[in-house]
């Protein structure tokens, strides 16, 4: 694929999970359908967004989404968390002056800029029960936030909405929010990610994981 020599390195954001003046805390959005009539300054940045099971994009199926940054003015900018390549970053880029990112896997993290590689670290706060993340980290501070433990992974491409577009998409139900936790470091058990969050989410979700992917054997 043209274009996997290229590495995004752009400004380093490190968001926290938490309850700012635009936001409500993210354990009220676990599983809940959105709808932005209710409160059009919500911010959904730190959450989860799941692909309702009407989703059939050929992207978006059956996807889980880590939103890095939302508002009603600015659109909103995310990446899916649970579509490994198979690949890792080695198999695409030479890290001579870096080594120790060679065995960084690499995710499919949206439709968008796919001819950029683009570093995020992650961990779980136990103490505070936050999922931190950085994101658009250049590859020396991709292998410095590895050295010091955390969990990081580089996305081929983002998924990105522009002003009002994210909300249209929940008001028409394609995605159910949730709320991040320490289970999306797990890329080993990402194939099951989609199914397990929506269980945890009670009865009906539960019902929902269980729909068949392909609607014709419904």
């Amino acid at each position: 694929m043209p274009g996997w020599g290229a590495v995004d390195t752009t400004a380093v954001v490190l968001v926290k999970e938490g309850c700012r003046k635009e936001e409500l805390p993210l354990d009220l959005l676990q599983g809940k359908r959105m709808d932005f009539d209710e409160n059009e300054t919500l911010s959904l940045r730190g959450a989860l967004i799941l692909a309702d099971p009407s989703l059939h994009d050929s992207g978006f199926t059956r996807s889980v989404l880590l939103l890095t940054n939302h508002s009603l003015d600015e659109g909103a900018v995310g990446f899916i968390m649970n579509k490994p390549t198979g690949k890792v970053v080695g198999d695409l880029l030479a890290m001579d002056e870096f080594p120790e990112l060679a065995g960084v896997p690499v995710m499919y993290g949206g439709p968008v800029s796919q001819e950029h590689l683009t570093f995020a670290s992650f961990a779980w706060n136990e103490n505070s029960g936050e999922f931190e993340f950085v994101t658009h980290l250049s590859t020396s501070d991709a292998a410095h936030r590895l050295h010091e433990g955390y969990a990081v992974r580089a996305f081929v491409g983002y998924a990105g909405w522009s002003s009002g577009q994210l909300e249209g998409e929940l008001k028409q139900r394609a995605w159910i929010t949730g709320r991040a936790e320490a289970r999306l470091l797990e890329v080993e058990t990402s194939d099951g990610m989609w199914r397990a969050l929506l269980r945890a989410m009670g009865p009906w979700f539960h019902l929902l994981a269980e729909t068949p992917e392909d609607p014709s054997l419904n």
